[in-house]
């Protein structure tokens, strides 16, 4: 049974370790990461984006497709459904669909009407006791058109979004999604260590996982991050696997063709994505 990302993220933060949120974009990319927290212990966030949400042809899709491996894989570990920069919109036919956690965007509009929608929201996924992930500050990179250059957030425009009551906060510490230039200058500490210090018990989130070094990646941990959004790095390694296999000629051997063979190499790459981030993160065991 799917559950919010509430519990198991303030046993994170408590713990002093992150659970990883991947995105999912298929079957194959379901079950990978199902089966990897499940051998692994871990508790797990599967993230979907609006733009994967269509073309997995729907949230109910999506949901009918994780309920139905929950039980068929016979998956133990705490599970969360999760909307990944939903809009407003996006979050309520979320809420509808099934999921169990959303995270509402809301970090374009001016601050007061980030409030407003997030004041909304949390009153109704509380009532279906679901977690709600806020942003405040934009995440660099490009999330599905939206492109943003790696800003700081303010401090105390994070606390005024935390004191809402909203479950988990991410804000922009100069972290970008996809893959990271050379001239990235890194993560802004000083500016997690001042969200923290006025956030409290609020467990914080860091999108764009992919391609921060592990030594930063343990530092925003010890300073309160206790979810970690990784994408990116679970589409190369997929994309990697299934070039390597083609190009040896393994397609056209035997049925080398079916995609239950096609796509197996990149659904393995995948499992060992996963496993090397819920090892770095320490979340292995705390299921």
């Amino acid at each position: 049974m799917l559950v919010s990302a509430k519990e198991m993220l303030q046993k994170a933060k408590a713990g002093h370790y992150a659970v990883g949120q991947f995105n999912i974009n298929n079957l194959e990319w379901t079950k990978a990461i199902l089966q990897t927290a499940q051998e692994l212990n871990s508790p797990v966030i599967l993230g979907v984006s609006e733009g994967a949400g269509k073309y997995m042809a729907g949230y109910k899709t999506v949901v009918g497709m994780v309920n139905g491996m929950l039980e068929e894989l016979n998956i133990t570990v705490p599970v969360a459904l999760h909307l990944d920069h939903g809009s407003y919109e996006g979050c309520m036919k979320c809420i509808e669909a099934g999921f169990s956690s959303v995270m509402f965007d809301g970090s374009h509009y001016p601050i007061e009407e980030n409030v407003a929608k997030t004041t909304e929201l949390i009153k109704i996924t509380s009532e279906k006791g679901m977690s709600l992930e806020a942003e405040v500050g934009s995440i660099g990179g490009e999330e599905d058109g939206v492109v943003g250059k790696g800003e700081c957030a303010d401090p105390q425009e994070c606390k005024a979004i935390a004191d809402l009551g909203v479950t988990m906060l991410a804000a922009g510490i100069g972290n970008i999604h996809g893959k990271y230039p050379e001239n990235w200058e890194g993560l802004s500490f000083e500016t997690l260590d001042a969200i923290q210090q006025l956030t409290g018990e609020m467990p914080l989130v860091l999108h764009g996982g992919t391609g921060i070094p592990e030594d930063m990646i343990k530092k925003a941990i010890s300073l309160g991050v206790a979810k970690i959004n990784v994408n990116t790095e679970c589409q190369l390694a997929f994309a990697d696997a299934t070039r390597k296999y083609v190009e040896a000629g393994k397609d056209l051997e035997g049925k080398g063709f079916d995609p239950r063979k096609l796509l197996a190499p990149g659904a393995e790459a995948i499992k060992a994505t996963v496993k090397e981030k819920m090892e770095l993160f320490g979340s292995v065991g705390k299921a």
